[in-house]
């Protein structure tokens, strides 16, 4: 099973709004695409996303690792995009190249009705991981009509974020890397009136 852990038989409105909430399934996608920046990313570290996300029996191999790591560089265009319609476009290629029909699953009766555009609910990793990105990532676009995150500013950093709520969306992945840059520029400025 992929993505969704098992719930009781009447799981609650909490549980079902936010495992299989689009932000949540987008957050996920990002966190993973982070993960897999590196060259050399571990097996257990990408695991342990999957598992913060409420992923059970996750046992990765270094293929399937490689095999993600391709499906992450797919989806790193669309945070790349600067304008909706570049991130519609990068979508409709990854959609029309690498998902299937869109259909309902309830993992045999233990989860809530949900969607997938993958093969099958025992898809591998990468095909899941894809499918399930550009479904959230679709739909987020389409509520908001704009790019549904970014890729951050800061020249030292490579990760990709969400944007956040209905304001002007972030340049920087994090608080961190905003501080960053921001104290960088003060003391190029501060160097900059100090130099005779």
């Amino acid at each position: 099973m992929r993505y969704i852990r098992p719930v009781s038989s009447s799981p609650t409105p909490a549980d079902r709004s936010t495992r299989h909430s689009v932000l949540t399934t987008t957050q996920r996608t990002a966190d993973l695409i982070n993960a897999l920046a590196d060259d050399h990313a571990d097996p257990t570290d990408v695991a342990a996303v999957l598992r913060a996300y409420g992923e059970t029996d996750v046992d990765l191999s270094p293929r399937e690792v490689t095999e993600m790591r391709a499906s992450a560089a797919l989806l790193r265009e669309v945070f790349a995009a600067d304008d909706p319609d570049t991130a519609a476009a990068a979508l409709n290629r990854l959609l029309h190249a690498h998902t299937g029909p869109l259909r309902l699953s309830s993992h045999d009766g233990t989860t809530p009705w949900h969607p997938h555009l993958d093969r099958a609910d025992d898809a591998p990793w990468a095909e899941w991981f894809l499918a399930s990105s550009c479904l959230a990532l679709t739909v987020l676009l389409w509520d908001r009509q704009r790019p549904p995150g970014g890729t951050c500013a800061s020249p030292s950093c490579e990760n990709v974020y969400v944007t956040q709520g209905s304001g002007p969306p972030g340049r920087y992945c994090s608080r961190r890397c905003a501080t960053r840059e921001r104290v960088a520029a003060h003391r190029r400025a501060r160097a900059e009136r100090e130099a005779p």
